[in-house]
């Protein structure tokens, strides 16, 4: 199963400082930017992939990420924050008065493994919930969910419908086309999981 390092505690309030500082920026119109005196740790200066997400008193308030391995970690969660807090459709652009209850939350994702899947039911016996995120393509259409949404789409029949409805498909939608990969993700957040 592939792996990822985890991060200390310093270096996961770096990127928290980050992001936060990102999206304070750009409600003051500024654009992305690490700052001189920010001295990167060498582990969140390695290639990967990130989602940032944003909540206000527990409701989602904005998330971006990229599943491709483009940047290192430090650029994805700035560049990402970003996106979250003033380019995701769903939502209007951060407001100032929001600052100060966004809390934040940064996944970092494990490289992505193909999973082979002969039917849904295949793929539905083959999921962890509460483990797995699921990327599903079919027909020039993908979509992803991260491993969190298993805490609103407890059951897998759920779960991938709801991708299939995010990817632009059918609920139901099946093709011997299809194809998936699954990834882990490491939480690095305000948001209290208890």
């Amino acid at each position: 199963m592939p792996s990822i390092e985890c991060y200390s505690a310093e270096e996961q309030e770096m990127l928290l400082t980050l992001a936060r500082g990102t999206v304070a920026r750009g409600v003051a119109g500024k654009e992305p930017e690490l700052s001189i005196e920010f001295r990167i740790p060498a582990a969140l200066e390695k290639p990967r992939a990130c989602f940032v997400t944003l909540k206000v008193d527990g409701q989602l308030r904005g998330c971006i990420g990229n599943l491709d391995v483009n940047s290192s970690l430090v650029e994805a969660v700035l560049r990402n924050s970003y996106l979250a807090a003033f380019r995701d459709q769903r939502f209007q652009p951060v407001s100032e008065s929001e600052l100060e209850s966004i809390e934040y939350e940064i996944s970092v994702l494990t490289p992505m493994a193909p999973l082979t899947v002969s039917s849904e039911t295949d793929l539905i016996a083959k999921l962890r919930p509460g483990v797995d995120g699921l990327v599903f393509e079919a027909d020039g259409h993908r979509s992803t969910f991260l491993p969190s949404v298993w805490e609103q789409l407890n059951k897998p029949e759920q779960f991938l419908s709801q991708l299939r409805l995010k990817a632009g498909l059918a609920a139901d939608y099946w093709s011997s086309g299809v194809q998936c990969w699954t990834y882990q993700a490491i939480k690095i957040g305000e948001v209290d999981s208890d």
